[in-house]
């Protein structure tokens, strides 16, 4: 029995709504009442329902293709480059190995090869006369060919032996006994039949020339000494050098393929 007042007011409340949501209507409502403004309005009511009702279902409908291509476009290059470092991968040693090999020409000529020299120097001769030269900017170090030396018929055969019996006692670094040595390889060779008496080396020649019998050459390049000759270096204030040329070198109490760095006092052999 209490139920129904309520149901009651609830009754009464509805329907004075819809008498004012009534007449709201009617007091927004145009004032021409002909068929073409229902018409308009109906259509109007019509587009604002459809948009109201459609226009969330299809911003869903949008969603939700977007997300599916947005999904299948995002799984398509996944299997594609899943796939590509695969192939790449078995690829990659072959092409490895034909990169990791250089291309060497057969049977080229590498010693004999001509120098482009790019610059020239230019200057006049004590004639007077214009002449140039190419500027070296390179340097070669396996073309320097030190010269052999000749066998001079002129001079005593046992040098040549003297010469070869210093080069088999010699050492591989001085030991600061040169005439020590060169004295040893003349007297076992038979050249000088007594042992020279000097001590320094700068007196080598005159004791040379003097007492056994040789002579100075007009010699006054040490590659141009001929084998078995005995060079003498020094001056007046040193304790001088003497060796012995060979074919391919100088020789004393130690072997050497360059001539010393001393001044050269004379070439000596005994003719």
């Amino acid at each position: 029995m209490r139920r129904r007042p309520f149901f009651l007011a609830l009754a009464t409340a509805l329907v004075s709504l819809t008498f004012s949501a009534g007449a709201r209507a009617q007091g927004l409502a145009p004032a021409s009442l002909g068929g073409d403004s229902r018409s308009d309005e109906a259509t109007n009511d019509v587009v604002q329902v459809i948009t109201a009702k459609t226009a969330p279902a299809i911003s869903k409908r949008t969603r939700k293709l977007l997300t599916e291509s947005v999904r299948t476009s995002a799984e398509k290059p996944v299997c594609v480059a899943a796939q590509k470092p695969t192939q790449a991968v078995e690829k990659t040693p072959s092409r490895a190995t034909f990169a990791m090999e250089p291309v060497r020409p057969m049977n080229q000529p590498t010693v004999n090869q001509t120098v482009q020299h790019g610059s020239r120097f230019s200057f006049s001769s004590p004639q007077g006369e214009k002449e140039s030269v190419p500027v070296i900017s390179d340097y070669y170090p396996k073309r320097i060919v030190y010269p052999l030396a000749k066998v001079d018929r002129r001079i005593d055969n046992r040098l040549v032996q003297a010469a070869t019996l210093a080069q088999e006692r010699a050492h591989a670094h001085s030991r600061s006994r040169c005439w020590h040595y060169v004295k040893d390889a003349l007297l076992a060779s038979g050249v000088i039949d007594s042992r020279p008496k000097t001590d320094l080396a700068r007196d080598a020649a005159s004791e040379l020339v003097n007492n056994y019998g040789f002579k100075k050459l007009s010699i006054t390049d040490p590659f141009a000494a001929p084998v078995g000759s005995v060079l003498v270096y020094g001056t007046a204030r040193s304790v001088g050098h003497v060796e012995i040329r060979t074919k391919d070198g100088f020789v004393s109490d130690f072997r050497s393929q360059i001539p010393s760095r001393r001044p050269l006092m004379g070439v000596y052999a005994k003719l």
